[in-house]
């Protein structure tokens, strides 16, 4: 009985995958989510000579990182129910592929409205392998199992935005700009080449049995769901936040304070570390949620001294030492809105992953250029201002849910995956 309690527990801690599999697995599922923070990350260092290239303002080049963030919101949406009716690897082979092409026509692109096009379809092509690191791990596993996998994944996952900004000043500052999509671009190759070795975790017997159509109806019950919606908001308002501070840095860093790419990238690296730290300490809660609303709260108040170093003290040092408990908080906002979402819409875990990427997005998409309208210190401030406020508030919202980790979002116990859990 000592032996079968052990290997129980054992499985558990593993989220139900055999031993020999399960770091090959969190290794992909890493490799999946850091895609996404490169194909965003690592091509800011480049913004402010691709503005010199493409003779274009500030706010418009930023808009590659929105049109980045519409096609990566489209893409889950149109992915997460083709991914419940068909499967989870095929959408993420096809949707790398597409990357892939449209990552190499970048590096031919002569203006800047080709260029967006590009970024559009490289979104697109990106939010597969983004949402489904999210919906794969609710597939195999629910609960405190998901929330420990979840924040292992982040934890990790940590090194992507920490090196991302440092490998793309460096080959922006040796290479240059189109560098950086030719290093996207096999990215994107090597994923799809691991992806042989990797287990398909949504079985035949868990995908929707209707039509394409009745999968994506299947939007419309989640969007209805207040629970659900509540944790989405919550990661959206953080996004934002953390989509200003990214689109709005290499112009406070570079251009406003002179620094160069490559010291530009160290500098975002480092400041990246302290969102995993974030993630890691966030499960030291007991009560998963409270991580969310400490994390809010203190970051109002960092919020306001930041706004304080933009807007009267502009001074770097400043405005760098207080980038650091602001994205630990994110972090720990993060950890907590990604579990408890995607613990509440496990049941329909492709569209319940979308809809929490989808939303993300879309604060993450208006706010790029609101940055850099006008002065850019002054207008990124009152956006930072803006976001930390919503997550605040989302946060308490959130907070007020009767949240149980031991149960999946309908009430069905979070250890009823042993058809996924036998295959891996």
């Amino acid at each position: 009985m000592e032996n079968t309690s052990h290997a129980r527990e054992r499985g558990a801690s593993l989220g139900g995958l055999a031993p020999g599999y399960y770091w090959f697995f969190i290794t992909f599922m890493v490799l999946l989510s850091s895609f996404g923070s490169f194909v965003n990350d690592m091509y800011i260092p480049a913004l402010p000579e691709m503005t010199r290239f493409f003779d274009c303002s500030a706010s418009t080049v930023q808009l590659g990182l929105s049109f980045g963030m519409v096609g990566l919101g489209l893409g889950q949406v149109v992915m997460g129910p083709v991914s419940d009716k068909y499967g989870r690897k095929p959408v993420l082979v096809w949707s790398l592929v597409l990357f892939t092409v449209a990552g190499v026509a970048s590096v031919f692109a002569s203006g800047i409205s080709f260029f967006l096009v590009c970024r559009l379809f490289q979104g697109l092509g990106a939010s597969g392998g983004y949402f489904l690191a999210r919906a794969i791990p609710a597939d195999v596993t629910g609960g405190r199992a998901l929330a420990r996998m979840m924040a292992v994944i982040g934890a990790i996952n940590g090194i992507a935005p920490a090196s991302a900004p440092v490998l793309g000043g460096v080959f922006t500052h040796f290479m240059g700009w189109r560098s950086v999509f030719i290093f996207l671009a096999l990215f994107a190759l090597l994923i799809i080449f691991l992806s042989s070795r990797f287990k398909e975790t949504l079985p035949v017997s868990r995908r929707v049995s209707g039509s394409l159509g009745s999968a994506f109806a299947g939007y419309m019950p989640l969007l209805l769901q207040g629970r659900f919606m509540a944790h989405v908001m919550l990661k959206g308002a953080a996004l934002g936040l953390l989509f200003a501070y990214i689109s709005s840095a290499p112009f406070i860093i570079q251009t406003h304070y002179g620094y160069n790419d490559v010291v530009f990238g160290l500098f975002m690296g480092l400041n990246a570390v302290f969102v995993a730290l974030g993630s890691a300490v966030a499960l030291r809660f007991r009560v998963l949620k409270k991580a969310a609303v400490t994390g809010a709260r203190v970051l109002v108040f960092v919020i306001a001294a930041q706004c304080l170093a933009l807007c009267v003290w502009d001074r770097f040092l400043i405005y760098e030492l207080l980038c650091w408990p602001m994205l630990f908080c994110l972090g720990m906002i993060f950890t907590t809105s990604n579990t408890l979402a995607m613990n509440e819409g496990r049941d329909d875990a492709g569209r319940a992953s979308a809809v929490l990427g989808l939303l993300g997005y879309v604060f993450g998409a208006v706010v790029s250029p609101l940055v850099g309208a006008g002065d850019m210190l002054r207008s990124t401030a009152a956006v930072f201002a803006a976001m930390a406020l919503l997550t605040l508030l989302f946060a308490f919202i959130s907070n007020r849910i009767p949240a149980d980790l031991e149960t999946g979002g309908s009430g069905k116990p979070a250890s009823d995956t042993a058809d996924v859990q036998q295959k891996c």
